[in-house]
């Protein structure tokens, strides 16, 4: 038997306007997933307790992988930190830190949130910035490590366990910055950089170029996400299988290494809808024939969209996860004469008309592809349909046990 998990970062939605009063997985064409719906376990499963805010990809991806957040989660950055060859000493916090866009005119507390990812920056671009900044910026306890387009880290050294609050910026687009600047440990001093960034920034060369490109500039530095090292239980050890992960973000390649698992990296993937779905799809079953197990592949494009409020790019994300990925992977294991089971859910609601996640329970197919007949007849794979079975699973980390089970209810 092989395992799947289908991971669509913020599938989930709310009904919106723009598709008549529909979610985008209401809408969406999806004709792999909504099969598995009908012959799978379909239900609503919570993976971020209220307790835990904000309600991020971090702590919901670590619960869909089977790790008790309450337990195991030190914050987010430090997970990226790993990804990028990052080793955290003890006395090391580690911040995510984003490139973005913010207004041009006012004082700098007085800005605006333009956009989170400097119109998806890219990797090239950002490195130049991101070495820039720590030329003149970094420091021999503050050092600035360039990551993947907008996504960057910060580490600080410092022993001090004196709380850092900082705000998401994907949370304030088009919002005033003024309430949202770091507080707490050490906020005048981060601060004071990103004043000295947004001078540094507004006209280097690169973001000129963008700006005659008809890009939006990188124009400041936003730190958020902090933590210390993370220690996670090794995958295999726990669930006697091997695992790898295949994602785009430094964020769950960090869960993935944490964790023990092969970290694949496949040419091409942005993080965007515009990402090389067939390439995920194919390591994905190379490894599962070849090497291993488990795997874990997330897609980020229908969070940005989210974020973006890009109503029909989350729309197509959806549909783009269902054919170039679920029904490849599903196809070419059956060519193969394997036995699998697939995971199917997004980690947390990323809603358009909010633009940012929720605490909401989300919908999960866990289908298994010896079931002979539908549990659930004319069912979709959406919100609504996952809440009427009445299944829901309180504790989000307790589904990959279920999922890993040998077990068929409908052969």
């Amino acid at each position: 038997m092989k395992y799947v998990v289908i991971l669509g970062d913020g599938m989930a939605d709310y009904p919106v306007p723009e598709l008549d009063m529909k979610t985008p997985l209401g809408v969406a064409h999806k004709p792999n997933i909504d099969y598995m719906a009908e012959y799978g376990e379909l239900g609503l499963v919570k993976t971020v307790p209220d307790h835990l805010n904000p309600p991020g990809s971090d702590i919901a991806n670590m619960s869909v992988l089977g790790y008790d957040p309450d337990e195991f989660y030190t914050g987010r950055s430090p997970l990226e930190a790993v990804s990028m060859g990052l080793s955290l000493a003890d006395d090391e916090l580690a911040i995510r830190c984003n490139l973005v866009t913010l207004s041009d005119d006012e004082p700098y507390g007085q800005k605006t949130m333009v956009d989170y990812s400097s119109d998806e920056i890219t990797t090239a671009e950002a490195r130049e910035l991101i070495g820039f900044i720590n030329e003149k910026l970094g420091s021999d306890n503050m050092r600035f490590y360039p990551g993947v387009s907008y996504r960057h880290c910060i580490v600080l050294k410092t022993d001090s366990s004196l709380p850092l609050l900082c705000t998401p910026p994907h949370d304030i687009s088009g919002r005033q910055i003024t309430d949202f600047l770091p507080k707490g440990f050490m906020h005048d001093e981060l601060i004071e950089r990103m004043k000295e960034s947004h001078r540094l920034l507004k006209d280097h060369p690169v973001n000129i170029a963008r700006r005659e490109k008809g890009l939006r500039p990188a124009n400041s530095i936003w730190p958020w996400g902090e933590g210390r090292r993370p220690a996670l239980s090794d995958f295999e050890a726990k669930y006697g299988l091997r695992g790898a992960v295949v994602s785009a973000v430094d964020l769950i390649r960090g869960i993935g290494l944490c964790a023990g698992m092969e970290n694949i990296i496949v040419d091409g993937t942005t993080g965007t809808y515009r990402t090389n779905f067939e390439g995920k799809a194919g390591a994905a079953v190379d490894f599962l024939l070849n090497r291993g197990d488990f795997v874990y592949i997330h897609m980020e494009a229908p969070d940005e969209c989210g974020h973006r409020h890009e109503v029909p790019e989350k729309v197509r994300s959806i549909e783009y996860i269902d054919s170039r990925v679920v029904g490849s992977i599903a196809s070419r294991l059956r060519d193969a004469g394997v036995d699998f089971k697939m995971l199917i859910m997004p980690d947390h609601p990323t809603p358009l008309v909010l633009r940012t996640h929720t605490h909401d329970a989300v919908p999960y197919v866990i289908y298994d592809s010896r079931a002979k007949y539908p549990l659930n007849p004319g069912a979709r794979y959406d919100e609504a349909f996952a809440a009427a079975t009445g299944i829901y699973r309180p504790l989000g980390h307790m589904i990959m046990e279920s999922f890993l089970k040998d077990d068929v209810a409908n052969v």
